[in-house]
Order: structure tokens, then C-alpha cells, then sequence
């Protein structure tokens, strides 16, 4: 997508009190979602997420949980600056933050459980709008139940999906028998509801230049603590440091090794959906696995 840069500068100032100069733009590389850019302004540097018009939702659910989790004062994330539509594109204006991938990982982990100490008011579980997780659609219909939210918004609406995208019938099969036995997973356990980033991969955490971390690209909602625990541990994980930081300040229950990997199936099923490739066969040894625990 090309951005007439000038009349994009024009833009933020009439239409939402950002009056800059853009000296200078610089592409930046890594995400396979927006576009991304570096902004040299009069007022400083800027970071920019661009997409078409249709992708709009998204960039604004992402500024919705990104504001909301800065509301928690317990991680470090991008302050939100506007979001909007302009010419042919979707936009979101974001602070820009130089990252290192070195850094204080005992205390990042210790960030991270400040944020799930941060129990959200009511025992419900869900979010105050669906968002996404990645490209995918994220149902976030509030539930009493853990159980129920984590069945209905999760796992059968990612199995609905992969049944449209032509999804073995060994593997509907199997996240349906899954689906069933999900109580016995919580007998003994009821998770309490806090505030989730909801993608904590290792690609959506950094460092800043001193050391401190900070989490970006979240697809929040409120619920059990382990599912981000889960997730840190795929497609790039955390170092022992980490989850050292996590328990000193918030230590994990012991159950958690037996539902990590029910938590795993939804990121499985999830990148099915969006990518194909692999990720079904994956999802079924993660299920096999799961049902073989009980």
C-alpha cells in the first residue's frame, strides 16, 4: 500500500489534533499482518500499523487492548496515539519504542504476573468486544463458567472454522472428544478471572534500551492466567529466567503441566485456519496428548 505521506501529516492534524511534519519514513520489517513504519517527525518518532480498509476492525480492537491493558498500570505497552481510516488504508499511531532482545527476563516474568494479578471485579470470563488473534475472529462472549467460556469461545469456534477449511475428520473427531471431557480438566482447579494479553508468543515481547520489557500486538481478554503461561511456551518461548520472575511473584499451580497443552490446541487450531500447512497434525498430537493425561 502507498501512503501519500504529506496529506497523511494533513490528515492527523485536521482530523485528530496531531499537528507533525514527517521528515522522513523508514519500513519496518517482521510482521505478516500490516504494513509497518518508522515515522521521523517534528514532534519525534512515531510508529505506524497500516492496512486496508477492511482490516480497520482489527487496528482498532488491537488500540482498544492495547489502551486497556496500559489501564492496568502493571506491563509496559505502547501508548495509542489515534487509529482512523485515511484514503485507501486503515492506520494506527503508535509510540515508538527502540527494542533490544536483551533485557531483564526475571522481571519481565514478574510484569507478567502483575498483570494476571490484576483480577478483573466480577467472576465472569470473556472481554468487552470480540478482537481477533492474529487475522481470526475472537469470540469473547462473557461466561460464568471457565469451562463453558473456553468450549464455546475457543475451542468450538475455532473447530467450527477448521470444519469450513476442509478440516480432516480424524482431528473433528478429536477436538470434539476433547470438548467433552474439557470438565475433568478442572475438578480440582477453578481459575480466577484476570486480564490476558491472550497472544504471548516470544515475537510480542521485548526490551527497551534499559533492559525493561515491553508486550505488544495483545489480543486480550479476561481469563485463566495459564493460557498466556501456555502460549509463552510456542512458536518461540521464554527463557527458565522468566518463568522464575513469574513465580516469585505469582507461582504457577501445579496442574498447570496437565492443561498447558489443552491450552495449546486453540494456537494450533488457530494458525490452521489462518495458515494450513501442518498445524492440523499438530493440533491432533497436542489433543491425543491431552486426552491421554486424563
Amino acid at each position: 500500500m502507498q501512503v501519500n505521506w504529506q496529506q497523511f501529516s494533513e490528515h492527523l492534524t485536521k482530523h485528530h489534533n496531531i499537528a507533525i511534519n514527517i521528515y522522513s519514513v523508514s519500513s519496518i520489517a517482521g510482521g505478516d499482518i500490516n504494513q509497518a513504519f518508522h515515522l521521523h517527525t517534528s514532534e519525534g518518532d512515531f510508529f505506524l500499523k497500516v492496512n486496508s480498509l477492511n482490516q480497520y476492525d482489527l487496528l482498532f480492537k488491537e488500540a482498544n487492548n492495547l489502551n486497556t491493558l496500559a489501564g492496568t498500570f502493571s506491563i509496559t505497552v505502547p501508548k495509542v496515539f489515534a487509529y482512523g481510516k485515511f484514503a485507501q488504508t486503515s492506520w494506527l499511531l503508535l509510540e515508538y519504542l527502540p527494542l533490544s532482545s536483551k533485557g531483564d527476563d526475571i522481571q519481565r516474568g514478574k510484569d507478567l504476573a502483575l498483570l494476571h494479578h490484576h483480577l478483573f471485579d466480577e467472576k465472569k470470563y470473556g472481554w468487552f468486544e470480540d478482537n481477533y488473534i492474529g487475522t481470526i475472529s475472537q469470540k469473547n462472549n462473557w461466561q460464568d463458567c471457565w469451562v463453558a467460556f473456553y468450549s464455546e469461545n475457543r475451542l468450538q469456534a475455532q473447530l467450527d472454522l477448521a470444519i469450513k477449511n476442509s478440516a480432516n475428520s480424524q482431528l473433528v473427531k478429536q477436538v470434539e472428544e476433547l470438548i467433552k471431557q474439557l470438565p475433568r480438566f478442572f475438578q480440582n482447579y477453578s481459575p480466577k478471572p484476570s486480564y490476558l494479553h491472550g497472544d504471548l508468543w516470544g515475537g510480542n515481547s521485548s526490551f527497551l534500551s534499559d533492559g525493561s520489557a515491553v508486550f505488544y500486538d495483545p489480543a486480550s481478554y479476561i481469563g485463566d492466567r495459564e493460557t498466556d503461561l501456555a502460549m509463552s511456551e510456542i512458536f518461540g518461548g521464554f527463557s527458565p529466567s522468566f518463568y522464575k520472575g513469574y513465580n516469585q511473584v505469582f507461582p504457577i499451580d501445579k496442574g498447570y503441566q496437565q492443561r498447558k497443552n489443552l491450552y495449546h490446541v486453540y494456537h494450533y487450531l488457530n494458525h490452521y485456519n489462518m495458515f494450513a500447512g501442518s498445524y492440523d497434525m499438530q493440533a491432533l498430537r497436542c489433543i491425543n496428548s491431552c486426552l491421554a493425561s486424563l
